[in-house]
């Protein structure tokens, strides 16, 4: 069989004459080949090279990160000292404004507030540190610390909102106790279960005590309370009743004028009244009275501003 060949045909431009050349077909199938392998080489090469430097790109990037995130840890590190320190004088504060509250301290092995036990993380278990010792064990110590510092925070708000509601409580509570002499004059008349009425002329029972002072002379709230009775009542003439709260009651009777009324709020010193000589009295005076959980009681226990009794 004749071999079949492939004829190349070379025309110049240059109007010399054509060169003719033939060639196998089973050469021109050898170069077509040879051409093919040679040009995957060269690609294979080419993305060799490029996947090398794609490496050396992505290695210099990790160095750089973390170079980076070795700096940042330092920085967070360092935050964590000046938080843990601000942390130690606010624990100090704490122990203040519990001692002013009246409250326990809390107890230092609780106010460490630490962390561990069952389910805790730990440096072994911590995925960058198996890939990266240093840089691992750097991270921990910081989250660590900072888990730390958190639990403590929390542990200090909770204990300063405890201080903070008794604190509240017990100004409501002074804020409600009656505190003062009701009105400036001398007391003439002691708080007795049983004493001689002046106008009656017979033993009788003084549930308060009895304030001499000028008509009109102001009478003023003994502490902060809601009014919860103005009008007159028999021996006690015109009467000014304030309701304090925690089952203390103050009255204030025999009054010539009532400048409060029923469900005003008043404060302690506030003007409700003037003094007068109403009811079964025999002369300008004021009867005080303080009642707890409704049983009468000695007003002096609740005057503390001793300095204008007189007697």
């Amino acid at each position: 069989m004749a071999r079949r060949q492939w004829t190349l045909l070379l025309v110049p431009d240059d109007h010399t004459s054509s060169r003719q050349f033939r060639v196998s077909r089973e050469l021109v199938q050898v170069a077509i080949a040879g051409g093919l392998v040679l040009f995957s080489l060269l690609a294979s090469l080419v993305a060799g090279l490029l996947v090398q430097e794609s490496r050396s790109a992505q290695s210099g990037r990790l160095v750089q990160e973390n170079a980076v995130l070795q700096t940042e840890l330092q920085r967070m590190h360092s935050q964590a000292a000046q938080l843990k320190a601000s942390l130690d004088e606010l624990g100090k504060r704490d122990e203040q404004y519990r001692l002013i509250a009246g409250l326990e301290p809390i107890d230092e092995e609780v106010r460490e507030a630490g962390i561990g036990g069952p389910g805790t993380e730990t440096l072994e278990s911590n995925e960058l540190w198996r890939v990266d010792p240093e840089l691992g064990e750097a991270a921990f110590t910081t989250a660590y610390d900072l888990n730390a510092m958190t639990r403590r925070a929390r542990l200090l708000s909770s204990s300063w909102r405890e201080a903070t509601e008794t604190l509240r409580r017990k100004h409501q509570l002074l804020a409600a106790t009656p505190s003062i002499l009701p009105t400036r004059g001398v007391i003439s008349s002691a708080f007795s279960r049983q004493r001689w009425h002046p106008i009656l002329d017979r033993p009788r029972a003084h549930e308060g005590i009895d304030i001499v002072a000028r008509r009109g002379t102001p009478i003023l709230a003994a502490a902060n309370g809601r009014v919860t009775y103005v009008g007159r009542q028999a021996d006690y003439g015109l009467m000014v009743e304030v309701d304090h709260g925690y089952g203390r009651v103050t009255r204030y009777a025999h009054a010539s004028r009532a400048l409060a009324r029923p469900g005003q709020l008043v404060r302690r010193g506030e003007k409700i009244g003037e003094v007068g000589d109403t009811g079964l009295a025999i002369g300008p005076h004021l009867h005080y009275e303080v009642l707890v959980d409704g049983r009468p009681t000695n007003p002096r226990r609740f005057i503390f501003d001793r300095d204008v009794l007189a007697e």
